[in-house]
């Protein structure tokens, strides 16, 4: 689908774009403290802050519903800041759209839904809104490509991108595991949609919120969103991953903005580096290539002798040894553990075909 889309937020030159605030608006007094303290840094572009919380359980603190709209409204009054919630169904925009919320976001819980996101679409028809939609909770392009869609041919042309990480089962440092490159697809088919990082979602605590900001920024991200809380440690909700707004102005002064490109000086030796990784790009697609072969000719062997495909004995060994080698060579044990799977997987349909003819 062709689209013209707009910028949500228009830059800063010289800084990326900063969109603040706590995770959930819980009183009054907290929203109207968390935004003067924020305002006092002079790097804030939007002030965000849940009115309604999606909780997996029920008894959870679910926000404060469409009385914290008119707290958001007391905000952009008295301090200036714009300000922007998520919303999840038909009712939260229309209550948005009427306390003049200035942008709009879809949460992760609902991205992974058509249905509410068709009904979110819907409620914004001709409206003039921008809206911002985080990836789905589950690693699946489709759905965040499917939201992007539907709220663009509800005649929305004002729309941005939150990459929040996306859930994993399993031992990890990150509450929801960036898995950048899905986000970089993203970026790649929308090119005019600013992408932002969610880092407060992505880390889960405060302590690496930092580094995951600067990875965003050093790929090229317009911006971050991070929850910041006047007293996080008794914050509602998520309070592990929310820091003061003294300690954020000291995260975003520690920020390094990347260049999106090279000085036509510099680009002579960027053109050189290239060079020599397509050189290196041909060599191992050579090499896998032959890998193929030799997988075709153990097909061959196994199909002649009726043995099964898999040797699982095997293919622990190899992992095993190639993690050990991949970590001498400066290879994270996840890369080599994808590498491997994907030319495992590639050399068993090699064989299959040969033992299936």
């Amino acid at each position: 689908m062709e689209m013209k889309i707009n910028k949500v937020l228009q830059p800063t030159p010289g800084r990326g774009l900063v969109i603040a605030g706590p995770c959930s608006a819980e009183t009054e007094g907290q929203v109207m403290q968390c935004a003067k303290d924020l305002a006092k840094l002079g790097q804030v572009d939007l002030f965000r802050s849940g009115i309604w919380k999606p909780r997996t359980r029920p008894g959870s603190f679910e926000g404060v519903g469409t009385e914290g709209l008119s707290w958001l409204k007391r905000v952009k009054e008295e301090t200036g800041l714009r300000t922007t919630t998520e919303v999840a169904k038909a009712a939260h925009v229309y209550d948005c759209l009427k306390a003049g919320i200035d942008v709009l976001w879809i949460g992760a819980r609902t991205t992974v839904n058509p249905f509410s996101v068709q009904e979110v679409a819907d409620a914004l028809s001709g409206a003039d809104v921008p809206v911002l939609i985080k990836n789905p909770i589950n690693p699946d392009m489709g759905l965040w490509v499917g939201a992007v869609e539907r709220i663009y041919k509800a005649g929305i042309t004002r729309i941005g991108l939150i990459h929040r990480g996306f859930s994993y089962h399993g031992k990890t440092q990150y509450r929801n595991v960036p898995r950048w490159q899905l986000a970089i697809e993203m970026k790649r088919r929308f090119p005019e949609l600013q992408m932002f990082v969610d880092n407060s979602h992505i880390c889960g605590r405060r302590d690496t919120l930092q580094e995951v900001a600067q990875e965003a920024l050093n790929l090229n991200y317009d911006g971050v969103m991070t929850e910041v809380h006047p007293r996080p440690d008794e914050a509602w909700s998520d309070a592990a991953q929310q820091i003061t707004p003294q300690v954020f102005g000291e995260m975003l002064q520690n920020l390094r903005l990347r260049k999106p490109t090279a000085s036509e000086v510099e680009m002579a030796d960027l053109i050189e580096l290239r060079r020599q990784i397509d050189e290196v790009d041909s060599d191992l697609i050579g090499m896998l290539g032959k890998r193929m072969q030799l997988a075709d000719s153990i097909g061959e062997f196994k199909a002649a002798r009726n043995i099964a495909v898999l040797q699982s004995d095997r293919w622990e060994e190899i992992m095993a040894e190639a993690a050990k080698a991949g970590n001498q060579h400066g290879l994270s044990e996840e890369f080599m553990k994808s590498y491997l799977r994907a030319v495992h997987q590639e050399s068993i349909d090699h064989q299959d075909a040969i033992v299936n003819k």
